[in-house]
This record gives structure tokens, C-alpha cells and sequence, in this order.
């Protein structure tokens, strides 16, 4: 009997087949894992937002207006080089991808924004999930204000969860 020296094509035609039946499995697991992972990083970046304002409060009398007057880039609504010698001289409340020098300011995957006034502020953190674009990073919006309860909502695009959204339950 003679020695084969290479595999035939129905034995690689199986080979094949099980690696995309694998693959088939294991590739949606993957894409909602990363779509999960997104969110949380998304509720914890919404937390933060929610303390730095309130810290923010404490330190200056009133909530900032953006998330610039946040970060380490702008330091303040004030503009020129006495905001930006403040700036220096004190640290940030949050990092540059979150404080960034405009909004909205883009972390995992998710918009975020921030409107305030000397009474209050909402912040919002929108996924880039349907509007066209066929690249989804999450299918939660979500939302704080000087409360402190963050909220969410699936609906619309973009997906903008507001004050009447329901609180989330970790």
C-alpha cells in the first residue's frame, strides 16, 4: 500500500466546515462582550463626569458649563492666560479623552457632552449605535444631572437619555 503525502478535499472541505461553524459561534459572543464592555466603561465615564461636576461646585460656587472647564486642556470659561495658569496650577477634574477642548469628547466608543449653568448641569453619553453608521458601540444612551441618578434609554437616534428615562440599576 502506498504512503499518502496530502490530505484530500473532501478531508479539508470538513476541516473548513468546522472552522466557520467555530468561527459562526464564538464571533457574535465576541461582538456583544465588546458591546457590554463599551457600556460599562460608558456608566463609569458618566460617574465621573457626575463627581467632577459636583467636586467642580464645591471648589468654584457653581457647575461647569462644559466638559472642557473640566479637563486639563481649558481650566475655564474665563479664556486666555489667566484660566490657563489656573488650569496649571491645580489638577484636572478629568482626564484630556473626557475633558477634551471640544465636545463632544469621544471615549469607548460613546459621545459625551456636558451643558451647565451656576444651578445645575446634564451630561449625556451617546453610543454611535444605528444613524446610519454600521458601526455600533452600544445600544444604551445615558444621562446625569446634578442629582447625581444616571438614567438611560434604548430609543431614538441618537440615543439621548433625559431626565424623564428610567433610573439604572447596577
Amino acid at each position: 500500500m502506498a504512503k499518502r503525502k496530502a490530505f484530500s478535499l473532501a478531508e479539508i472541505m470538513i476541516a473548513v466546515s468546522i472552522i466557520v461553524l467555530l468561527a459562526a459561534i464564538a464571533i457574535p459572543n465576541l461582538y456583544r462582550a465588546k458591546i457590554n464592555s463599551n457600556e460599562s466603561a460608558a456608566i463609569m465615564s458618566i460617574r465621573s463626569i457626575s463627581t467632577a461636576a459636583q467636586t467642580y461646585r464645591v471648589d468654584r460656587g457653581r457647575f461647569p458649563l462644559n466638559l472642557t472647564s473640566l479637563g486639563p486642556v481649558g481650566g475655564g470659561e474665563a479664556g486666555g492666560a489667566v484660566a490657563y495658569c489656573a488650569a496649571i496650577a491645580q489638577p484636572a477634574y478629568l482626564d484630556a479623552k473626557l475633558g477634551c477642548a471640544q465636545q463632544p469628547c469621544w471615549k469607548d466608543g460613546f459621545a459625551f457632552s456636558l451643558t451647565g449653568d451656576i444651578n445645575g448641569f446634564s451630561a449625556f453619553g451617546t453610543p454611535n449605535a444605528g444613524c446610519g453608521s454600521r458601526f455600533v458601540t452600544g445600544y444604551r444612551g445615558f444621562f446625569v444631572d446634578e442629582s447625581g441618578v444616571i438614567r438611560w434609554t434604548n430609543q431614538g437616534c441618537p440615543m439621548q437619555a433625559d431626565k424623564t428615562s428610567p433610573e439604572l440599576i447596577r
